[in-house]
């Protein structure tokens, strides 16, 4: 996928999902779906952007989105992400977009109103087909811009805006529904521990991608080695404690699956484990780590990128009162996760 931040360099015509897409979750994905559309039924379009021949009038599916996050750029402060930029590559080029436009947003971009942002980055700089945003988009100066705004703009230039509506995401019978899917909605899930509802709003595990990098090597010490994983300083990191996951290790693959739209994608062997997040409270520690002890696997990680998908929280942290009982409850959390994911296969 090609990834740009110069609108000089832009792959053009385009056919636009506009948007933050953190998450890039169930309604995310809806959104995507007019552009992939246009992209894929343009008479002599090859079905892939790593087609040799490639029809000129085909527009590239393209997702254009802000750096930094405006609203990093107006208050300043840094903002955790569920998908920071190489989660958020590796998610897209699954789905099958072709480009990643990061547009600078600085004060000039701010400034634009909304028929100026058509007209000058839209139409003249990414030459744009079509264009696919959720109904409670908003662009231009001081977030003037609608979605129907952008509706009629464009119409001025023979160009197509398709409006997603919002979308709902039910839980089961036991719990509450959650009315909107939306990445706030998600955050909440992951601070509660709630990795069910979180799941089913992203429509796949969140993830955890990181390098392995050294630690203390305690667990290796009580039997019970650990990876220590080394993420992006944006990453959001769920409810502190101990989760059931699976691992995924960069470059091997496995056998082919699906995303929920139906676009196929090549998923890997994955490894049961379990995943503590947090300070490690009984050995003093004081600042967080997330570390993953693999379940009936031995190698050498250092260095390797791992994904970590969890699956299920199992329990908080806590501080025990000795060495042995920790090693107690982590036999116990193994023997827990081995079962939660043996039943899930």
């Amino acid at each position: 996928m090609w990834v740009t931040s110069s609108t000089d360099k832009v792959l053009t015509p385009s056919a636009i999902a506009l948007g933050n897409f953190d998450g890039l979750h169930r309604g995310h994905q809806r959104v995507l779906q007019p552009i992939l559309q246009q992209a894929s039924a343009v008479i002599g379009c090859p079905a892939s952007a790593q087609e040799v021949v490639r029809d000129s009038q085909c527009p590239y599916a393209t997702v254009v989105t802000f750096n930094p996050h405006p609203q990093e750029f107006f208050t300043g402060q840094s903002k955790q992400l569920l998908t920071p930029l190489p989660e958020k590559v590796k998610l897209l080029e699954q789905l099958g977009v072709e480009q990643l436009v990061l547009l600078p947003f600085d004060r000039e971009l701010a400034a634009l109103s909304p028929q100026q942002f058509v007209e000058e980055i839209l139409m003249r700089q990414l030459q744009a087909t079509r264009i696919s945003v959720g109904e409670d988009f908003r662009f231009g100066h001081k977030r003037a811009g609608t979605a129907e705004d952008l509706r009629a703009i464009a119409a001025k230039f023979g160009v197509e805006v398709v409006i997603t509506s919002l979308q709902t995401c039910q839980g089961n019978e036991s719990e509450q529904p959650t009315p909107r899917i939306s990445s706030s909605a998600i955050r909440q899930a992951l601070a509660e521990g709630d990795i069910a509802r979180a799941n089913r709003m992203l429509g796949r595990a969140y993830t955890l991608m990181g390098t392995v990098v050294k630690g203390q090597q305690l667990g290796k010490t009580i039997g019970f080695p650990t990876a220590n994983l080394q993420l992006p300083p944006t990453k959001l990191l769920p409810r502190y404690g101990v989760y059931c996951v699976k691992v995924f290790l960069e470059g091997e693959e496995g056998e082919t699956g699906r995303l929920p739209e139906g676009k196929n994608i090549i998923t890997q062997s994955s490894i049961k484990g379990v995943m503590n997040i947090g300070c490690r409270p009984t050995v003093a520690g004081n600042t967080p780590t997330v570390e993953v002890h693999l379940l009936d696997w031995a190698g050498d990680l250092y260095g390797r990128t791992l994904t970590v998908s969890l699956e299920k929280f199992l329990r908080p942290e806590q501080k025990f009162p000795s060495i042995d009982a920790l090693k107690a409850q982590i036999a116990f959390d193994c023997d827990l996760a081995r079962k939660i994911l043996e039943r899930a296969t």
